[in-house]
């Protein structure tokens, strides 16, 4: 429990007790010292109702189990997010060699030989095409010739732009573009394929080396056969 204060002293029968300037909320300590000097300042002809104390006291062993409940709590949502990092730390080494479907159309590209693009469409297309574009929005590739059925599909990217130059190094994305035969457009995802190589563990949790690119966990969508 917290009191809320107005200023940084309180006065008590003409007396004045520092709660510590700049406060806001007071604590159980600060709430003790207050029950403390109403007694003390306390009119001797005119005592305080003892029920009143009572339900002061109760109020003070309530605030007191409240602020170790939120102590232990803390402690064990700490513990519990060490437990989990270690387990997915553990469970990500198991990983190295799998192939496995990323999620997501940001493709990093790090002088790689090449990385499999994939797409669903979720019917039949009549005209379908992939567009890659830069980090400045500028489009570097259009592959045209792509599977048109529906469902899942993929195919290589060689990290070439329209005119067979490879691309300079960075952060890349691509989508489909897609309609059926009357010319609506389709809606479809994209995602990525690539093998694990290796793990990079930082302060961040474990990193999945794929190719020369790093991936979190949460990139993963699918592990996949090759």
């Amino acid at each position: 429990m917290s009191v809320t204060a107005t200023s940084g002293t309180t006065s008590t029968t003409g007396q004045t007790t520092t709660t510590g300037e700049g406060k806001s909320v007071l604590g159980k300590d600060d709430f003790l010292n207050l029950m403390i000097a109403q007694m003390k300042y306390q009119d001797p002809l005119n005592p305080s109702d003892g029920t009143q104390y009572a339900a002061q006291l109760a109020q003070f062993s309530s605030l007191e189990q409240l602020t170790n409940l939120n102590t232990t709590m803390t402690s064990a949502e700490s513990s519990n997010v060490s437990l989990v990092q270690s387990v997915n730390n553990t469970m990500s080494a198991t990983l190295i060699g799998k192939q496995v479907k990323l999620d997501g159309g940001t493709i990093n590209y790090n002088k790689e030989d090449s990385i499999e693009l994939g797409y669903n469409l979720p019917a039949n297309a009549a005209s379908a095409s992939i567009s890659i574009v830069d980090s400045n929005g500028n489009v570097v590739k259009t592959i045209n010739d792509i599977d048109k059925t529906s469902g899942d599909h993929k195919l290589s990217w060689d990290f070439t732009d329209n005119n067979g130059e490879k691309v300079t190094t960075g952060t890349y994305t691509f989508s489909v573009n897609a309609t059926d035969g009357t010319g609506a457009a389709l809606t479809t995802t994209v995602f990525k394929y690539g093998i694990i190589a290796g793990i990079k563990y930082d302060s961040s949790g474990a990193k999945l080396m794929i190719g020369n690119s790093e991936y979190s966990l949460g990139d993963v969508d699918e592990i996949v056969n090759p």
